[in-house]
């Protein structure tokens, strides 16, 4: 019994001495708090904000982009067109459209031609209707004029606007098709 006092005796020591001795923390501790209160963050002050001035809307006093008085002025031309460019559009705005110029050109297809009292005649068939159609009838979206019908095309004269916004007139044709190929 005499040795297990002196072992809890010898235990007991040393474990009062290794609380004293010192382990490096405390140096390690005392650094830390010289950082910190050497540490002073550069927080920049929010700006103010800018102060809102309401305006009023006067876009309610200008030409509509899309309304008819826009398209008109611009079908008619500005200023700065040529004289050329409106003479050659001018025509077409002024007349009656015929009922095959609500398709467009390629959704038509010439089937066949009849030759009328020495005339050809095509056949040009669109959403399965055939209509007859002569020289100087209108085809397609583009003021397409019929100026010459053979037994095999269609040939047109149309009338768009080029990358410049000016009237040209560039040909088209329709060409015979086959029963099978459209």
């Amino acid at each position: 019994m005499k040795s297990i006092v002196v072992l809890m005796a010898a235990s007991g020591l040393i474990v009062g001495l290794t609380g004293c001795t010192s382990s490096g923390q405390d140096e390690l501790r005392e650094w830390m708090q010289v950082e910190r209160s050497n540490i002073k963050p550069q927080v920049k002050p929010i700006p103010e904000p800018t102060k809102f001035i309401p305006q009023a809307y006067l876009g309610e006093r200008m030409v509509q982009p899309f309304s008819d008085e826009k398209l008109a002025s611009v079908l008619k031309g500005s200023d700065a067109a040529p004289v050329a460019n409106s003479a050659l559009i001018a025509p077409e705005l002024n007349r009656r459209k015929q009922p095959l110029e609500a398709y467009p050109l390629d959704t038509m297809a010439m089937v066949g031609s009849l030759n009328r009292q020495g005339q050809l005649v095509a056949l040009v068939k669109v959403d399965n209707l055939l209509y007859q159609v002569r020289p100087g009838q209108y085809l397609g979206q583009n003021y397409g004029r019929i100026t010459k019908i053979s037994e095999t095309e269609v040939v047109l004269r149309e009338i768009v606007q080029d990358a410049v916004g000016e009237w040209i007139e560039r040909p088209a044709a329709l060409q015979l098709q086959e029963e099978g190929s459209k």
